[in-house]
Order: structure tokens, then sequence, then C-alpha cells
């Protein structure tokens, strides 16, 4: 399977390094790394983007995460492995994925459980987090770009 087209190719180059700058701000937080990735794969999930799935699941464990959070992402309802932090940002993702399937987007009780877990700043990198790997993977499906190839820093 080949992608529709090379974003890195295009006049979309320019934003693509803008989206990629934005994404290294969240780098410098102290929102753990670890639960960003989750977000980030859990929306990937969501959104149905392989090459993203692909790449966050490599990196995660590549920073040493286990196969066992890493399989059990999508059903962390049901999973014991995930803390209650994890578990409030991944419900944050998941509401800020779906906007359009609810009325009010992210509801109040999801804000108000992350809120719990995280202080302000790590709140604007959980939202900015979640913002951002919905256009990463917006602009993936879009685009076509398969899954499977990706190397562990290959973008770094």
């Amino acid at each position: 399977m080949n992608a529709r087209l090379n974003f890195f190719d295009t006049t979309a180059a320019k934003g693509v390094k803008h989206l990629v700058t934005a994404s290294k701000a969240v780098e410098d937080t102290d929102l753990p790394s670890a639960t960003a990735e989750l977000v980030k794969i859990r929306a990937s999930q969501i959104n149905g983007c392989g090459f993203c799935t692909d790449m966050h699941t490599k990196e995660a464990a590549h920073a040493g995460e286990t196969a066992t959070r890493l399989n059990l992402i999508a059903t962390w309802r049901e999973a014991t492995v995930f803390t209650d932090a994890e578990r409030a940002a991944l419900e944050l993702a998941e509401q800020g994925t779906r906007i359009a399937d609810a009325a009010g987007g992210v509801t109040d009780e999801a804000w108000a459980n992350a809120a719990k877990h995280y202080d302000e700043e790590q709140l604007a990198s959980l939202a900015l987090v979640i913002a951002l790997i919905n256009a990463f993977n917006r602009l993936n499906v879009i685009g076509q770009h398969p899954a499977g190839d990706y190397r562990v820093g290959q973008y770094a």
C-alpha cells in the first residue's frame, strides 16, 4: 500500500513542521511522557490511524512501556494496569477525540476528574497532545499513510 501523497513533499510540509514544533513544546512540560503516549495511541485507535498507532506503540515500547499495557489501551476501562490518573487522561482523550459524538464535547465530569490528577500546566499539555494527535491522525488517514514500517526515532 502506498500513501496517496507524502505531506513532507508538498505545501503541507510547512504546516506539519509547525505541528511537530508544537508537539515538542509538550515534551518540555512535566506531563509524564508515558501518559502522553497512551493518549496518542488511544486517539489514533479511535481515528483509525494505523500509522500513528504503529509509531506511538513502538515509541512507547522503546521507552519501557509493557506489552500488557499497550495491548489493553483500547479496553482501558476494564483493565487493571492503568493508574487513576492515566484513566482520567484516557477519558479526556476519548472525549476530546469524539467531540462530534457528544453535544457538549468534553464533559465537566471528565475535566474535573482529570483536574484531580493533573495541574493546570499538565491539563494544558494534555489538551494540546489530544488536539495535535487528532491533527496528525487526520492528515495520515486522508493521505492513507500506511502502517507497519515505522522505526523508533525515525522522525527525531
